[in-house]
């Protein structure tokens, strides 16, 4: 039978296998699988420390950088949070904004990363077949109507 340290040095690199992880990172998710584990061996109660109970991981200021945007939960840098938010977290991006008291005219997306999909659309010409879509649904209804 694997020791507890075995165990949770497994647990450990299958989360990591698929997050990028600093060696700080890593070596503090195993302090806590490991005490995690030793608690459970003991019968005693697993003490979770919610995401609601503990402060934000950084500032909102430095959340919302240029090149990428950083969860106030854990503190991972990324293009957009969303994703991020839903699978790492199991939040919707509302609450998100409501626990940090982040205002609905804040993107969740860094500014750059907002900025080349801008770039693309006006380059592949989609805002133009919008309109142009939007105009021939909107020659349908009339036509409906009459």
């Amino acid at each position: 039978m694997a020791t507890l340290l075995e165990m949770a040095a497994d647990i450990v690199a299958a989360h990591a296998s698929t997050t990028n992880m600093t060696k700080e990172e890593l070596v503090a998710e195993l302090t806590e699988v490991y005490a995690a584990l030793n608690s459970l061996e003991k019968g005693e109660a697993v003490e979770a420390i919610a995401a609601e109970e503990q402060g934000p991981a950084i500032t909102r200021k430095k959340a919302f950088g240029k090149d990428k945007i950083f969860c106030m939960i854990c503190g991972k840098g990324m293009k957009t949070l969303s994703r991020h938010l839903k699978t790492s977290h199991d939040m919707t991006a509302s609450a998100y904004r409501k626990q940090f008291d982040i205002p609905r005219t804040q993107s969740l997306a860094s500014r750059n990363y907002s900025e080349s999909r801008r770039q693309m659309a006006i380059d592949r010409g989609l805002g133009e077949k919008l309109a142009l879509a939007r105009a021939a649904r909107g020659k349908g209804k009339a036509k409906k109507k009459a």
